[in-house]
């Protein structure tokens, strides 16, 4: 089956380039307002923040616990809060208002992993949920260890360390 000259010419006439394209992409795309972003992602994040120091603090109260034996208790409690409002569908309709500001935190990168795992669930545990999940785990993995590493190179070499 041959298309004729007329189809082809219509087919020129539809494509663009990647210029046009562009320009005609920003004249649909809905505007943004710079500062009330900002102020979103303040206020959910700062949110998130003083949820975890209330949480921190009931440990500290109630427990009776000190300060640094409370703080992996409370990153856990978070997590567990991020991952069953990411489970129930809040957690990303709270994201989609706030951006950066559910992003950042500790929330944010169990929001991501929860994410990929309900997503991935149907494909099975291992290689849907297993596999799916931990691509976004290991390059975080990889990128706190490598970060670690400079850091604490630059650390030896200022003679900062143990002293």
């Amino acid at each position: 089956m041959t298309e004729s000259s007329a189809d082809k010419e219509k087919y020129k006439k539809m494509a663009m380039s990647s210029k046009e394209y562009q320009n005609f992409a920003k004249t649909r795309e809905p505007s943004r307002s710079i500062g009330a972003n900002c102020l979103r992602a303040f206020i959910i994040g700062g949110a998130i923040c003083v949820l975890g120091q209330v949480i921190q603090e009931l440990f500290m109260h109630l427990l009776h616990m000190k300060a640094e034996d409370a703080s992996n208790p409370t990153v856990a409690v978070l997590i567990i809060i991020s991952v069953i409002l990411t489970s129930i569908g809040v957690y990303d309709k709270i994201a989609q208002w706030a951006g950066a500001g559910t992003a950042v935190p500790v929330t944010g990168f169990a929001n991501s992993m929860c994410s990929a795992a309900l997503e991935h669930r149907a494909e099975g545990l291992v290689l849907g949920v297993g596999a799916n999940m931990f691509k976004l785990a290991g390059s975080v993995v990889v990128f706190g260890v490598v970060a670690a590493f400079f850091v604490g190179i630059v650390h030896l070499i200022l003679g900062t360390g143990g002293q």
